[in-house]
C-alpha cells in the first residue's frame, strides 16, 4: 500500500495507543502466571502483539476477547510448538528462553528482516544451559530444558536478550545469576521488564560488581496475576504526534493516556522538544505540544534508539545542525535505520550525513517526494510527519509497514487534520 501525505497542519487531541513494549511483557507474564487474568487490550492488535499472542497460543495459552479486554488462560506444557514470530524481534527474543522452560522442543520462524537480526548472544547463553539449537539464525529448531546457573551476556547488543532471560529464569528449577560483561544500553526497557515481573510477584535482586550489573533470580517461582494490572500508553508512538505539534504552525497537538511517571525511556521526547524551543505542557487532558522556531537537537541515542527517525525529522525542520550519536545498533532494526533515515530526508529535500554510528542533520526547507519505507513502521510515521512541513506531497511506498506497531495511525492522522490518501 502506498500513501500520499499532503502538506497540512495537525491539531486536536488523540489518545495514546497501548504500549507495545508494556503489552508484550504483561501478556507473557500473564500467560506464565498460575491464575491468568484479563488485560485491558482490545483489537485491532498491531502485528507484533498479534505475533506474541500467536506464539503464546502455540505454547498452550488461550486468549478470549471479553468486554473488559483480553482474557489470558495460562500456558500448559507442550511436547512441541511451532512459533511464528512474524517480524517481531521482541516476540522472538522474549519467547525463545521462555519457550524452553515450558516446551520440550520448538521450531521457530520469522519473516521480513527478522531472520537477519542477530540472536547468537542469546542462543550461545542458552546453549550453555541445557538447550540445543539447530543454528544461530531463523528458521531454527531447539530442544532441551533451560536450566538455571550463571549466565554471562553483553549488555550493549540488545536489552531484549536480557529481558527474555529475566522472564524465563524464575521458572527454572535452580537459582540463577545474570552477569553483564559490558555496560547496559536501553536500560529503561530492562527496568520495564523488572517492574512487570515484580508486579506478578517475582523476586529478582539487582546489584553491581566491577562496574557491571548483576541480576540474582530465585528458581521455582510462581507468578500471580493481580486484578490491578493495566497497560501503559505508548510513548514511542505518541512521540510522532508530539513531534507533529512541534513542527507545525503553532496549533497545539495533545496526546492523552500517557503516564508522566512511566518507565518507558521514550518519554524523553518531551525533554528533547522542550530543549529545542517548543512549548510542552501537561494539562488535564494530557500532554500538549505547540510549535515554533526550533533549535538544533543533539542527542546520544543509546537509551532511546526508537526515537531517531522522528527526531531526525524534527532536526530537518529546525535551525542549525543537529547531531545524533551512539546509534550503531539502529543498523539491525527493521531496516538499517541510519541509512534509511538519511535516505528519507534526502528524498524529500533534506540534508543528512550518515556516519558509522550516527547522523548529522542540517535544517532547512523540505520539498516533498517519494520515499521507500523499507518495511519499517517508524519510517512510515516519520515520513507522514515530515510531509506536514513539505512544500509538496510525500508519497510513502510500503506504508502498510505501520501495522507492525500502530494499525490505526493514518486514521488518527486524518482525525487530527492530516491529509493522507491511498495511492495506486
Amino acid at each position: 500500500m502506498n500513501i500520499v501525505c499532503r502538506p497540512s497542519a495537525l491539531s486536536g487531541t488523540v489518545r495514546a495507543i497501548p504500549s507495545k513494549s508494556d503489552a508484550h511483557r504483561k501478556l507473557i507474564c500473564a500467560a506464565l502466571s498460575e491464575n491468568g487474568g484479563t488485560l485491558p487490550l482490545r483489537p485491532p492488535f498491531c502485528d507484533d502483539i498479534a505475533a506474541t499472542v500467536r506464539c503464546l497460543t502455540a505454547l498452550g495459552a488461550a486468549f478470549t476477547e471479553t468486554p473488559d479486554g483480553l482474557r489470558v488462560t495460562p500456558v500448559t506444557r507442550q511436547a512441541h510448538a511451532e512459533l511464528d514470530c512474524g517480524e517481531s524481534g521482541s516476540t522472538l527474543r522474549f519467547l525463545l528462553p521462555v519457550a524452553m522452560c515450558v516446551c520440550d522442543n520448538i521450531a521457530v520462524t520469522g519473516h521480513g528482516r527478522l531472520p537477519e537480526r542477530p540472536i547468537d548472544t542469546l542462543t550461545e547463553a542458552m546453549s550453555a544451559h541445557g538447550v540445543q539449537f539447530s543454528g544461530g539464525k531463523l528458521p531454527l529448531n531447539a530442544v532441551g530444558t533451560l536450566t538455571g546457573g550463571v549466565y554471562e551476556i553483553a549488555g550493549n547488543i540488545s536489552s531484549q536478550f536480557l529481558s527474555g532471560l529475566l522472564m524465563a529464569l524464575p521458572l527454572c528449577e535452580s537459582d540463577s545469576e545474570i552477569r553483564l560483561t559490558t555496560a547496559l544500553q536501553s536500560s529503561k526497557y530492562v527496568d520495564m521488564t523488572l517492574d512487570t515481573l515484580r508486579l506478578f510477584g517475582a523476586e529478582i535482586t539487582v546489584s553491581e560488581q566491577d562496574g557491571f550489573l548483576r541480576y540474582t533470580i530465585k528458581g521455582k517461582q510462581k507468578l500471580h496475576f493481580s486484578d490491578e494490572i493495566t497497560i501503559d500508553g505508548d510513548w514511542s508512538n505518541a512521540a510522532f504526534w508530539l513531534a507533529a505539534g512541534a513542527v507545525g504552525d503553532g496549533r497545539p497537538v495533545t496526546v492523552s493516556g500517557l503516564d508522566p511517571d512511566s518507565t518507558q525511556g521514550d518519554k524523553a521526547i518531551t525533554e528533547f522538544l522542550r530543549d529545542a524551543g517548543t512549548d510542552v505542557q501537561w494539562n488535564a487532558n494530557g500532554i500538549t505540544v505547540s510549535g515554533g522556531a526550533m533549535r538544533e537537537i543533539n542527542v546520544s541515542m543509546e537509551e532511546i534508539p526508537d526515537l531517531l527517525p522522528i527526531l531526525a525529522v524534527c532536526a530537518a525542520c529546525a535551525d542549525g545542525t543537529s547531531h545524533f550519536t551512539n546509534a550503531e545498533r539502529l543498523r539491525i532494526k527493521e531496516s538499517d535505520r541510519l541509512s534509511a533515515v538519511a535516505e528519507l530526508l534526502h528524498l524529500i529535500g533534506g540534508q543528512a550525513d550518515e556516519l558509522p554510528d550516527g547522523l548529522t542533520v542540517r535544517g532547512g526547507q523540505l520539498t516533498g517526494g517519494t520515499v521507500d519505507a523499507h518495511n519499517d513502521h517508524r519510517l512510515v510515521m516519520a515520513a507522514a510527519v515530515a510531509a506536514l512541513r513539505c512544500t509538496e506531497s510525500v508519497t510513502i511506498l510500503g506504508a502498510e509497514a505501520v501495522n507492525k506497531s500502530y494499525p490505526t495511525f493514518f486514521a488518527d492522522y486524518r482525525h487530527l487534520g492530516g491529509i493522507a490518501e491511498i495511492s495506486d
